[in-house]
Order: C-alpha cells, then sequence, then structure tokens
C-alpha cells in the first residue's frame, strides 16, 4: 500500500500538470514565427527578425525603443484582433491591442511603458477592412 501510494505520488510529481496560460510570451529582442488555433498561437518557434512568414504563419518581433514596440505580420488571407499584455519587472498591464492585417501586411504597435516581454493571446478574426473593434 505505501508502495502504490509512493508511485502514484511520484508520477503525479513528474506530469507536466500545471497548467499555463494560453498565449505567447515574446522577451525584448525576440521575434517569434506561429500559427493561430483556435484563437491562440501554435507552433511557435524563434526566428531571425528578417524572415517573412510562411502560408498561413504570424512573425512577431519585439524591441524598446521609446517604450516598448511590436512588429507583427501575418501571412493569412484573414485580418484579426488579439489582446496583448505587457509584462514588467514588477507587474503586467494590460493594453488595448489594434488589428493584425491579412496577407503579409505589416502592424506595428508602441506603448509608452517599458516591458520586459509582451504576451499576445485571444486572436479573433476582424471585421473585412481589419478595422479595430
Amino acid at each position: 500500500m505505501v508502495r502504490s501510494t509512493l508511485l502514484l505520488a511520484s508520477l503525479l510529481l513528474a506530469s507536466p500538470s500545471v497548467a499555463q496560460a494560453p498565449g505567447l510570451t515574446i522577451k525584448t529582442g525576440e521575434s517569434w514565427m506561429f500559427a493561430i488555433s483556435r484563437g491562440q498561437p501554435v507552433r511557435a518557434h524563434k526566428v531571425e527578425p528578417t524572415v517573412k512568414p510562411k502560408p498561413g504563419q504570424v512573425l512577431v518581433s519585439l524591441r524598446s525603443m521609446m517604450g516598448t514596440s511590436l512588429s507583427i505580420a501575418s501571412n493569412n488571407p484573414q485580418a484579426y484582433t488579439y489582446s496583448a499584455e505587457l509584462i514588467g519587472a514588477d507587474k503586467s498591464v494590460p493594453v488595448r491591442s489594434c488589428t493584425l492585417p491579412a496577407n503579409g501586411r505589416l502592424s506595428f504597435e508602441h506603448w509608452p511603458q517599458k516591458a520586459a516581454a509582451v504576451r499576445i493571446r485571444d486572436f479573433k478574426i476582424a471585421t473585412k477592412d481589419g478595422s479595430c473593434p
């Protein structure tokens, strides 16, 4: 009985049971490529900021320029809106995000606050013209 309890406890500790928040966290100076599935970034991997997004892919880069600057381009046929959260040294701050245009067009977000990272998530298909909600 003790042996099976110890075995069960060790299996529970070894399993990845900690839930992660949805989305992708991009640290300052990083660039990532990903696809969107069910409104969340999937198959994310770091890339050089000079690459172009492949069909169905999104490229995002984060820089520290007079605050925090995020550039994002999507090679999807539809535009999206998304949520962003600035992550600083002491706390996270939700910020208003705008639209990710379709067909490889670039979008640029700028926030006056300096952040160590930005978490993006909750992508939703935008109106036909891609305007902000």
